[in-house]
């Protein structure tokens, strides 16, 4: 169907006649143009996007195979020849800061109330120094009646000697018989008797005083104190002072079985508070000869000097020295593994790379020992050995000496 519309033209009114046939012609070839640019667009924006990704390792192996079939250049790859040197095994751990013998001192007799303390912790005592005293009133009561007892017992012994001196005298004149010479005579002894008894009662309370005032039992360090004046303290009542011997304190290192193994006395050790920067130079005294079956773990106990900085019960780190051994050295970029363990690439003669297993040793900051698969005179890749593959051809370049 046909229709006309008017247009305005100049001056005029022209009639224009529009075919419906030819608009549809027309909105179809847009929508196909718009749905070509769009297309257009998507594929540009997909291509912008892959640029900046890395290729992945099958197209890196088929670029360099595809550089190998073109006879390309080798690439440039950094060795170094490791040499042996020697290399000094350390154990590293933690452990906690005690006195190596730690002398707990607790009330030797009966106790009763402390009516004195003489000592505060930190400082240092001589032995037999008194640390507390005991109330005594009672004890020295005691004391005095046993001593008057004595004097008792040797008036008797007095008396019952001069009654057998005089019976010796008058048994040869007939007036004492031997029997009552005899009676006398263990009068006289029983007396003495009596007075020895009563000096061993009078010397055992004495003892017991003596006993009411805590002492150090050696020279040493006090640690703690654990007692107060006017407390009233017995045997039961624990230990009311501990003391360093001597000062001298020990870390209580604990080290895995595996590393236990390497551990014996006399092995030296440095010892670094923790909190503090100072190293303490020690030896390791004694190894448990157990583990706990929970946690793996021994102790070796390191004796070391005493220091003001050091507080039993604090942590520290230890570091063992357990022997040395040469053994080539590796920077750790130079180190590689994958499933089958630890491994390097070193040159060939011939310039090819060649891959080869190693047993990794210690790992510090100078690098990474290997304890096998090396002699030390191979020239070993440096770096960039992620990027080789056994057999490739390179130009290897000697590190330069550090």
């Amino acid at each position: 169907m046909n229709y006309e519309s008017p247009k305005w033209g100049r001056g005029a009114l022209d009639v224009e006649v529009i075919d419906d046939g030819s608009a549809v012609r027309r909105r179809r070839r847009n929508l196909i143009i718009g749905v070509a640019l769009a297309l257009v667009l998507i594929i540009a924006a997909l291509a912008i996007l892959g640029v900046g990704k890395k290729p992945s390792k099958q197209a890196q192996a088929a670029a360099a195979a595809g550089q190998k079939s073109r006879g390309g250049p080798a690439p440039r790859v950094t060795v170094t020849v490791p040499g042996r040197q020697a290399i000094a095994k350390t154990i590293t751990a933690t452990g906690t800061i005690a006195a190596r013998r730690d002398m707990p001192v607790g009330v030797p007799g009966e106790g009763g109330m402390v009516v004195k303390v003489m000592v505060e912790p930190g400082q240092w005592v001589g032995a037999g120094q008194t640390l507390a005293v005991i109330e005594r009133s009672v004890q020295s009561q005691q004391a005095a009646q046993q001593a008057a007892q004595i004097q008792v017992a040797e008036a008797d012994a007095r008396l019952a000697q001069s009654n057998l001196a005089r019976a010796e005298s008058l048994v040869s004149r007939g007036f004492i018989s031997k029997a009552d010479l005899d009676t006398k005579r263990a009068t006289r002894d029983a007396a003495a008797a009596r007075v020895r008894v009563a000096r061993a009662t009078l010397g055992e309370t004495q003892a017991r005083i003596g006993r009411l005032s805590v002492r150090a039992p050696a020279a040493g360090l006090v640690l703690s104190r654990n007692v107060e004046a006017g407390q009233v303290v017995g045997p039961g009542s624990g230990a009311l002072f501990h003391i360093a011997e001597g000062g001298q304190m020990e870390v209580q290192a604990r080290l895995s079985d595996q590393d236990l193994v390497n551990v014996h006395a006399g092995l030296p050790a440095t010892v670094n508070p923790t909190g503090t920067s100072i190293n303490i130079t020690g030896q390791v005294w004694q190894v448990s000869p157990l583990v706990d079956p929970s946690s793996r773990q021994g102790i070796a106990r390191v004796a070391i000097p005493y220091q003001a900085v050091l507080r039993p019960g604090a942590f520290a780190s230890v570091t063992l020295t357990a022997g040395a051994a040469t053994l080539p050295l590796l920077p750790q970029s130079a180190v590689l593994s994958d499933d089958k363990g630890s491994f390097v690439y070193i040159v060939a003669p011939d310039n090819t790379v060649q891959k080869r297993a190693v047993t990794v040793g210690q790992v510090d900051d100078r690098g990474v020992s290997i304890s096998a698969g090396l002699a030390g005179d191979e020239r070993v890749v440096v770096s960039a050995g992620a990027f080789l593959n056994p057999n490739d051809k390179v130009i290897p370049v000697r590190e330069a000496a550090r």
